[in-house]
């Protein structure tokens, strides 16, 4: 408070009267003190009790996923929280569904409550504000995806390679007209995975028909009307290639009984795959591998690691399982 009352030049009491929302501050001095506060990145604790003395630490790690009901970070939470509790550490997680302002909104919640360090699955937006915390010596990690913005500790997998062989494997069995279902592409991996698309179309000298991509599919009802809208073209295609895993169980439901004449490859496993028929062919990523990856960077730096940023790529595995195997 006394550096935001030295950049505003008012009174340590004027701050605090600013941040309590006194009506007796002039609105030229509060507004000072506000762009003070934006400016040096400050943070009111709101568990005070619990403020840090020199050399103590909070023992919680905060986790900002995109939806905690997608069970690709729901395992990848569940590794973070296993690594931590070894450590004797709680996590605090947040969902942002993929909204800048709300990324914003938890981590400023988490940064309040003191915690040591935070892993962060980054939005579409800008983590330039992150520096902040980076600033007032708060470890972070990005996971799933790369931040815009901040270079830090980042876990991924090689998103754009894995798409296109999968794309490949698609064109090897004759097909032509392959669809793309996909996710918002301001998001890394989305745009990772719909480039990986693309390059394999180039490969194979097969044209980029828009007709057949469909984007800023959010939830698994979304999917399945895109792909129930594609077959109901008059030239549909002839397998299609889902760009995760809610978005492949909503392309199942979209393609009803067409699901056993149209070739289907999802990235991402997710439960029952191998028990449908035919059973899903997917890129199968290790979100645990990821989220404990995650979790093992942040702890070295907890731990006083202040070397430069590490960038791990994690492997994917090809499963072939009979719904990418259908021929045109």
């Amino acid at each position: 408070m006394r550096d935001v009352a030295a950049a505003a030049g008012v009174s340590v009491m004027t701050v605090s009267r600013v941040m309590n929302g006194a009506a007796s501050v002039a609105r030229d001095t509060a507004a000072r003190v506000e762009q003070a506060i934006a400016d040096l990145g400050y943070r009111r604790n709101d568990i005070a009790r619990h403020l840090r003395q020199k050399g103590q630490i909070s023992r919680t790690i905060g986790l900002v996923v995109d939806d905690l009901g997608n069970p690709f970070y729901s395992a990848l939470a569940r590794a973070v929280e296993d690594a931590a509790y070894r450590r004797g550490y709680l996590v605090l997680v947040g969902s942002t569904n993929d909204d800048p302002y709300r990324e914003r909104e938890v981590v400023t919640a988490f940064s309040a409550r003191q915690v040591d360090g935070l892993i962060v699955v980054p939005t579409s937006g800008n983590q330039a504000f992150l520096s902040a915390q980076l600033a007032m010596g708060t470890p972070i990690v990005c996971a799933d995806r790369t931040a815009r913005g901040l270079d830090v500790d980042t876990v991924t997998v090689d998103n754009r390679d894995a798409a296109m062989r999968a794309v490949a494997h698609l064109v090897d069995h004759g097909h032509r007209r392959i669809a793309y279902l996909g996710d918002q592409r301001s998001i890394w991996t989305l745009k990772e995975r719909y480039a990986g698309y693309r390059d394999a179309l180039a490969a194979a000298d097969l044209p980029l028909d828009r007709d057949l991509t469909c984007h800023g599919l959010r939830s698994r009802a979304d999917a399945a009307a895109a792909m129930a809208g594609l077959m109901a073209l008059d030239d549909p295609p002839t397998a299609v290639f889902a760009s995760n895993d809610l978005i492949t169980m909503g392309a199942i439901d979209g393609l009803g009984d067409a699901g056993r004449r149209v070739a289907l490859v999802g990235f991402d496993d997710f439960p029952l795959a191998d028990k449908l028929s035919p059973p899903v062919t997917v890129v199968s990523q290790d979100p645990a591998t990821i989220g404990a990856t995650a979790a093992q960077l942040l702890f070295s730096r907890i731990d006083g690691n202040n070397g430069p940023a590490r960038w791990v790529m994690l492997l994917t595995r090809f499963v072939a399982r009979g719904s990418g195997e259908i021929r045109a």
